[in-house]
């Protein structure tokens, strides 16, 4: 079985490379990482991914270092709310902090023979007074040149966008990286925003006793694998911090920069923990990722099975016949009542399935239950059987009935509760298998 789950991966890998090659993606990592003994490792796995035919822009995270350099030169930074105000006597220590942390991006892709440039891809102009505080050299992005951040992705190579823009009049400021990160990604129409975080998302989420509600999604190592912009808002509003309280957790920025993000029409924003190595790669090829991801439209699909996904199904069952918790069918017992079944497809691929056959006397079975091994945590067994109750309610069954030698503690779990096989419809009787010795679970739906 694993070996099976090691080709798994690779077909993963090389169906994502197939479908990600071409395609634009926004890398912004905040400085800590590039401070890590494993950035050498994130440089590398990011030059994979450019060789694989992915188009990317990488913005550099730079705060910290920043406030470092003006500590050394004795220069107090004053904030306004979360925003740094940038003085005339920081600035140029600024854009020293900037460039050198894009230098660390420009100097590691050379090493893996991937072309990288520093260019001026963003115009900027003065955030002006705000709220009665002038923000002086501090600015917001007016502009992103797409059209020439687009021919040097073409070129193969990367830019690189330090958190400085210009004015027409060739003005620097000092422009927020996680302002940049998200209007590059609107400008390119980018399918990935990848957020590159010092450390692990969920620690940093639970740190100070934050409670997290049971509704969100975790996996079996509890890392939280997915949410839903309403779920991130959730948390976000759970959290207690106020919108610009500059001593907040780091991660309410970067849920925030997601939500934005997912909110402007990006498909997919991962929260990864750069420290973490191939968290990059595991994020990008597989499906079970590394980190958490926001997305806006549903990634899961649960829909009819189709013809040519038949052997899909089959493959999917095997491993639960094996072990008799299934009954083996073959091509044709699944063609025979191809609309009872239905499929959960994770970017195209079939993981799990299950089928609502009719026997008439107002009552259905659930059958056919599988879900790929590899997504236990995700609990995708329970939404196809979500999936079916919500069908078999909406087309007039009284009761949903189901079969089973082994996994009667989840189906009693569910709310389903034994019943005698004699209470079963009449042509299920005439079919049931003494041999097997299945029980029959029940749930009434009215």
């Amino acid at each position: 079985m694993a070996q099976e789950g090691g080709i798994d991966i690779v077909r993963d890998a090389f169906r994502y490379q197939n479908r990600f090659s071409g395609s634009k993606m926004v890398i912004k990592v905040d400085f800590p990482v590039t401070e890590d003994a494993g950035f050498s490792y994130l440089i590398k796995d990011l030059a994979l991914v450019v060789k694989s035919g992915v188009k990317v822009v990488v913005v550099p995270g730079c705060a910290e270092w920043i406030d470092a350099a003006l500590l050394s030169q004795n220069i107090v930074c004053r904030y306004a709310g979360t925003e740094r105000i940038t003085t005339q006597a920081a600035l140029p220590f600024v854009e020293m902090a900037a460039f050198q942390a894009a230098t660390r991006f420009i100097t590691g892709l050379s090493g893996s023979r991937v072309d990288a440039l520093i260019g001026n891809f963003v115009r900027a102009r003065a955030c002006g007074v705000i709220g009665g505080v002038d923000m002086l050299h501090t600015g917001e992005v007016d502009k992103i040149f797409a059209a020439s951040l687009g021919r040097v992705l073409d070129f193969g190579m990367v830019p690189i966008l330090p958190c400085i823009g210009w004015s027409p009049s060739g003005k620097p400021y000092n422009v927020s990286s996680d302002e940049i990160a998200l209007a590059v990604s609107q400008s390119l129409g980018a399918v990935k925003l990848i957020i590159v975080s010092a450390g692990q998302f969920l620690p940093a989420l639970e740190a100070g006793g934050f409670s997290i509600p049971e509704f969100i999604e975790r996996g079996e190592d509890g890392r939280i694998i997915r949410l839903r912009p309403h779920e991130a808002e959730t948390l976000l509003t759970l959290s207690h911090y106020k919108k610009f309280d500059v001593e907040r957790p780091k991660w309410i920025s970067q849920l925030e920069l997601a939500l934005r993000a997912a909110e402007s029409g990006i498909e997919r924003i991962h929260i990864i923990d750069g420290q973490e190595e191939g968290a990059l790669l595991r994020e990008i090829f597989t499906n079970l990722g590394s980190g958490t991801m926001i997305y806006a439209d549903e990634q899961d699909l649960i829909r009819p099975m189709r013809s040519s996904e038949v052997p899909d199904v089959l493959h999917l069952m095997e491993p639960y016949v094996r072990r008799d918790i299934l009954v083996r069918r073959s091509v044709d017992d699944i063609q025979e009542k191809k609309d009872d079944y239905v499929v959960l497809a994770i970017d195209d691929s079939i993981r799990a399935c299950g089928a609502l056959h009719d026997w008439g006397e107002g009552a259905a079975e659930i059958a056919a239950l599988a879900s790929d091994p590899a997504f236990t945590e995700m609990g995708l067994g329970r939404r196809i059987v979500d999936y079916l109750l919500t069908k078999a309610r909406k087309a007039g069954f009284k009761r949903a009935f189901v079969l089973t030698t082994r996994t009667q503690d989840w189906f009693e779990a569910y709310g389903f509760a034994e019943t005698p096989i004699d209470s079963l419809p009449a042509r299920k009787r005439a079919l049931y298998n003494p041999e097997r010795k299945s029980k029959a679970y029940a749930l009434d739906l009215f």
